[in-house]
């Protein structure tokens, strides 16, 4: 593929280049995370900052890690995994904020998906819709068994990912609310527990770069307990799923350097 890069060394969009980041990467959404996470790492450098794509690398144990931000949705977020890949990364923490569906799913609960509605349109330009979206089995371990030693409230199971955030906070204003509103109910109704925007679309791009991710949230506030008049502040300090998306890196590179992967 033509690099349009002015550095033929660096990729286009997060303009890093290879040797800069580490095997295992940290994603959040929002670019303004990227210091707050990688102050977690030992001698954290700033690599990269271009357009919603900041990057820097440090260590952890000893071993080469990196954190870069996404932007928001799919597509971004796609174009992240993809050039991380080609600079050699192989291992994808998504950490991000969610939307809870269930009522049990509070406020400041942290939710790790074991799979992903792919009610967007990335993921559809890279496989079928009949193939699913769904994290890799060790990644996803790693960050429950995280989650259980931080001690926090935890849940795992399906996440839905759409495109328009407002198409879900606001669905009775556009017209196509009779779709919207409908498969709402129909994810509920199946226990899908929290909305978000990129999951399913790094899990689908994972599986054809033949890569390893997971993902976990905080859950920023449920829409679902707000309609039933039930408690339901909003919560914006990700610190918990941050130390958990560290944690589980932190497991993942002893378990891989224990099998010499």
């Amino acid at each position: 593929m033509k690099n349009y890069s002015e550095d033929a060394s660096r990729q286009y969009h997060i303009q890093v280049a290879q040797g800069e980041v580490g095997r295992y990467v940290i994603m959040p959404g929002d670019p303004k995370r990227c210091v707050k996470i990688a102050k977690y790492f030992d001698n954290p450098v700033l690599v990269a900052d271009n357009r919603e794509y900041i990057t820097y690398t440090g260590t952890l144990d000893g071993v080469k890690v990196s954190v870069t931000s996404t932007g928001i949705g799919g597509p971004s977020a796609s174009i992240a995994m993809e050039e991380l890949y080609r600079c050699g990364a192989d291992t994808f923490i998504r950490i991000g904020t969610c939307g809870g569906m269930q009522t049990e799913v509070k406020s400041g609960d942290v939710v790790i998906a074991t799979g992903a509605i792919r009610m967007e349109g990335t993921s559809r330009e890279y496989a079928p819709i009949e193939f699913p979206a769904v994290p890799d089995l060790a990644v996803t371990n790693a960050l429950v068994g995280a989650a259980e030693k931080r001690g926090c409230v935890f849940h795992t199971g399906i996440v839905q990912c759409k495109d328009a955030f407002y198409g879900q906070h606001e669905p009775e204003t556009k017209p196509v609310s009779y779709e919207l509103l409908n498969k709402w109910e129909a994810w509920k109704r199946l226990g899908c527990l929290a909305s978000e925007m990129e999951s399913a679309a790094l899990f689908i791009v994972a599986s054809s770069l033949g890569v390893r991710t997971g993902s976990c949230f905080l859950v920023v506030a449920n829409q679902e307990r707000e309609k039933l008049g039930l408690e339901n502040p909003v919560v914006h300090d990700t610190d918990m799923a941050i130390r958990i998306a560290v944690e589980g890196i932190r497991e993942l590179i002893r378990k891989d350097a224990k099998n010499d992967k």
